[in-house]
């Protein structure tokens, strides 16, 4: 591949193509995430996702055991339709909407923040990548939850593996987005 070629993405693709990348490597009960999905549970099971330029926030209640990730695309779009959990500014608080309901205090919810990369552009501050990460980080701040981890940014793309029971991370970085 030449140097001017395209570097592979896997947060553009549908989300049929994206099962060839799930993790599979254990018996530990898992969830995939695809873009545009918000998942939450008490259950001990690990949520897993692969990023490019989206975001994924990670939250955590270390008192309830209980959690849960979103994984957005962009940082903003419409309120309604059958892909408004693709926008952060949707996305993020029915995250946080979730695992308020399963019973978690944002006095003890924890945050995680991944992805954002901007592998394609000439001037990252300015990439999809960054604002997702901006806007996720503005809304945990707004809402009083601390970031306890970050692997952000980069022009890497990222397997994220998110543990309820324990709520620990693992990431992979991918030599090309």
């Amino acid at each position: 591949m030449s140097e001017k070629s395209s570097k592979f993405n896997p947060a553009v693709l549908p989300a049929e193509f994206m099962k060839r990348f799930e993790h599979k490597e254990s018996s530990e009960l898992r969830h995939f995430l695809y873009p545009g999905q918000i998942f939450v549970t008490r259950d001990p099971i690990t949520i897993s996702t692969i990023l490019g330029s989206c975001a994924a926030v990670c939250l955590w209640d270390r008192h309830r055991k209980a959690g849960g990730m979103n994984h957005y695309l962009l940082p903003e779009g419409p309120n309604e339709g059958s892909n408004r959990l693709r926008y952060g500014n949707i996305a993020n608080p029915e995250l946080l909407q979730g695992v308020l309901a399963l019973g978690c205090e944002v006095r003890f919810l924890q945050a995680k923040l991944f992805g954002g990369s901007s592998a394609f552009s000439a001037d990252p501050s300015q990439s999809v990548g960054s604002r997702n990460v901006e806007l996720a980080e503005e809304f945990l701040h707004s809402a009083g939850i601390s970031i306890v981890e970050r692997d952000i940014s980069g022009k890497r793309g990222r397997r994220l593996a998110f543990q309820i029971f324990d709520g620990a991370t693992a990431i992979k970085n991918f030599d090309q987005v």
